[in-house]
């Protein structure tokens, strides 16, 4: 099983950009140029790396809306490539449909709604995917780093919750859900290197297909990923990404990746 290439479009503010996670939060997504430190922000709109992603076959990308502000873009994105793209942010039981069978999403991508008050509610997940079917969800494990172990973060990996990342919680999250997403959020956007421990553990612990995202700046972090995780976790590059503005990874490269591969 071969370690894949999987892009993203991260939204905020309606804009295209790649922004250091750590620095995201609610009072700064309302002040851009305050605290949030933004790597780059792209000229062109989300239905322009759309129909690239989609003219190069790049299953499994992934829109993210990091804020209010971004659902038209993302619908711009989602009509650009009708079925071809999992999107996410303030997803829950009662857009979820929308998302899917209007906006034409693949996959919806869910974290912050299944955590009340920062608790996990194993009963939303399930709801959800007897809503819509596990095999159109994917959970973002998103995680921080805190005394030797990796805690879900939501509401943009401002807020820890009471999960930890391990093989007992992604075999419950397993049971109801057809993917995971996982941001490095410690290493996000840094461009200084993946967290190598959290993708070997990935590797071990996750039954269904997973991307990890976060500090990837280098080409050979994919050869890197797929010796780590014996090939069952994908890659997510952003700011080191041509595309974004990066000089660390070719797009180019990154496609021919993928066609060795399929």
């Amino acid at each position: 099983m071969p370690t894949l290439f999987k892009p993203c479009i991260d939204l905020h503010h309606g804009a295209v950009k790649q922004i250091v996670g750590a620095s995201l939060s609610d009072k700064n997504t309302a002040l851009p140029d305050a605290v949030l430190r933004t790597n780059f922000v792209s000229s062109y709109p989300a239905s322009h790396y759309a129909s690239l992603y989609k003219q190069h076959n790049l299953t499994g990308s992934h829109v993210i809306k990091l804020g209010p502000g971004n659902d038209d873009a993302a619908r711009e994105a989602l009509s650009e490539w009708p079925h071809g793209l999992h999107v996410g942010g303030g997803i829950n039981i009662d857009n979820a449909e929308y998302w899917l069978d209007e906006a034409l999403a693949e996959k919806i991508i869910v974290t912050s709604w299944l955590f009340p008050q920062a608790k996990y509610n194993h009963d939303r997940l399930r709801q959800l995917a007897e809503k819509v079917g596990k095999d159109r969800i994917v959970v973002d494990v998103s995680c921080k780093v805190r005394e030797g172990q990796w805690l879900v973060a939501m509401d943009k990996w401002q807020t820890l919750t009471d999960m930890t990342v391990n093989e007992e919680s992604l075999r419950s999250l397993e049971e109801h859900c057809s993917e995971f997403l996982v941001h490095a959020a410690d290493v996000e956007g840094l461009c200084k290197g993946i967290d190598e421990k959290l993708v070997t553990k990935l590797g071990e612990w996750c039954k269904i297909p997973v991307t990890y995202a976060g500090g990837g700046h280098a080409f050979s972090d994919l050869q890197l990923v797929e010796n780590l995780s014996n090939g069952r976790v994908d890659l997510t590059f952003g700011s080191a990404l041509d595309i974004f503005g990066g000089s660390g990874v070719k797009f180019e490269d990154c496609v021919k990746w993928n066609q060795k591969r399929s």
